[in-house]
Parts: structure tokens; sequence; C-alpha cells
């Protein structure tokens, strides 16, 4: 019961702890997203659940057209797709708050200065530590807590029956048989229990790592830098965020094009998993395949 106790002690202190305690069973290691990359979820989430809650919370009614605009092109529709939410939440209030139609309007966007200070501090940029932040008396992120809050509750109230892309449950078995796989994610830890648990496909994976256990690079250096060749590492992933993570471990990357995840899935599924196997991934054909996917997401909004 001591060991048990001292065990949930560390967790608690560093629930990144149980990825440096990861140990290799394959040869192989294979890290997939989950939200985009494997189930078709970016849209109803973000459509339905964060604007509406983006809206809200930080009182833009003034300026809902622009607010939505501004929340999708930074979170579906540009090379900063598949940000942490907190980031993305930064980014989106500047990007409104700079927009020549709100300044006509005279809407007040709410200041990102105590937002900023934690996102550069934080490295868990997650629920846990928002609320261990503003209970310790931190009144500026007050208001971001009630909006993660109320996405939360959105999300488990309004996300439900949306099934993996083609081809992902079959790839997942045939990875399964030579490598360790991973869910590795900025969607809080609980969703994505819930959702994995809900198409019975939370056994194909060793492990969940979300926003708690620190960042995608982070989740990547921890669970398998060192531990495997670096050719023999994978990241599956539909944002640039993934892509990032994979470079700075020195592994390899998948892209699921955002607008043809199928095809991408398919295409992983008929060759790319096997030229991974087969150590004939690396080179032209990775590259071919990034070039495709970076040439997708625009960096600057249309309306700058």
């Amino acid at each position: 019961m001591r060991k048990a106790g001292v065990w949930r002690a560390i967790f608690m202190s560093d629930p990144a702890q149980v990825l440096r305690d990861f140990k290799p069973a394959r040869e192989f290691f294979v890290g997939i997203d989950s939200d985009g990359c494997v189930f078709d979820s970016m849209e109803i989430k973000h459509k339905e659940c964060f604007v509406p809650m983006f809206i809200k919370h930080f009182h833009l009614q003034a300026a809902s057209k622009y607010a939505r605009e501004v929340w999708e092109f930074v979170n579906l529709y540009s090379k900063t797709r598949g940000a942490n939410r907190f980031v993305a939440l930064a980014r989106s209030l500047n990007l409104l708050r700079d927009r020549a139609e709100v300044k006509g309007r005279r809407v007040e966007v709410p200041s990102t200065q105590a937002l900023d200070e934690w996102i550069g501090r934080e490295s868990k940029l997650g629920n846990a530590t928002l609320a261990a932040e503003v209970k310790q008396g931190n009144q500026g992120l007050a208001q971001v807590k009630v909006w993660s809050d109320a996405v939360n509750r959105m999300v488990e109230e309004i996300v439900e029956g949306v099934p993996p892309f083609p081809f992902f449950r079959e790839t997942l078995e045939r990875m399964g048989a030579q490598a360790d796989t991973m869910v590795i994610s900025q969607t809080p830890a609980d969703a994505l229990e819930r959702e994995w648990q809900e198409h019975e496909i939370r056994s194909g994976v060793k492990m969940i790592a979300g926003q708690e256990m620190g960042t995608k690079t982070e989740h990547l250096r921890f669970a398998a830098k060192d531990k495997y060749a670096p050719a023999k590492i994978l990241m599956i992933g539909d944002a640039p965020g993934d892509q990032k993570a994979a470079k700075s471990n020195g592994a390899l990357f998948y892209p699921i094009v955002p607008n043809r995840e199928e095809e991408s899935w398919r295409q992983f599924h008929e060759e790319g998993l096997e030229r991974f196997f087969q150590g004939t991934y690396a080179g032209a054909y990775e590259t071919d395949l990034i070039r495709r996917f970076e040439a997708s997401l625009p960096e600057h909004p249309p309306w700058s």
C-alpha cells in the first residue's frame, strides 16, 4: 500500500513520469495524434464547442462573425492547427484585437497578458495546472478557466459517435504487431480515454498521453527518444505541431493531410507503414509527403 501511495504522489507531482518510465517491448515506436488524425472530430469540436464558448465567455458577441473566423483559422485552417488550446486562445484573441472590423465596432477584446505569462513559464498547459494557478490567486486566468471548463462540458455533451477514419483500425492492428503504439495529443486525457474506449480501439495503444503530460515534443522525448533507433520512431499527425515534435526528436513524420484524411490513411496502410518497417521510409518518400502537407495549410490569415 505504501509503495502504491508513493507512486501516486510521484504521478501527481509529475504526470510525465510514466512516459519516462515507459520501456520498449518492440523494435519500433509509433506516436499517434488523435483529434483530426484518428477521428474526424476537429470540425465538430471547434465549431460547435470551442467557438460558442469563446464568443460567450470573452464577451465577443458584437464581433461574433470575426471571432468565429479567427478561431477557425487558428485552429483548423492554418499552420497553428492542432495547437494547445491555451496557446490557440492567446493567438486568437490577439489576432481578433488587431482586426480593423473589430476596432471599427469598438469591441473590447480581453488582454492576454496573464495568459501569455503563464504559457511562458508552464510546460504542462492543461486544466489541472490552470486550476492550480487560479486557486493560488491568479485572477488574470480566472475567466480562462471558466471558458476551458465550459468547453470540456460541451465536448462531453456533444461529441459522440464520431468513428475513426477509414483504414485506421486495420492499420492500428498491423502497427501493433511490430511497434509500441502511443496516443500523443494536446487533448485532455479524460476526453481521449472516453473517445478511444467508445470506439473500442483503446486496447490498440500502450498508453495515452494528453495535455497534462506536457507538449507533444516532450511526450516523444520522454517515451521514445534514446529508447529506439531514430529511424524506428514515427509520429503520425495532422498538424505542424506533430511534425515539429517528430523533427525535434530526430524521428520520422507521417502527415494526415487535412481534407485528405482518408486518402492519407489509405496510403499509409497500403505502403507507408511497410516502408517504415522495411527502413525505406526516410528520404525522398517522406520529403514528398511533408511537402504536400506543408502546402495544405497557410501561415497568414486571408484578412491580413
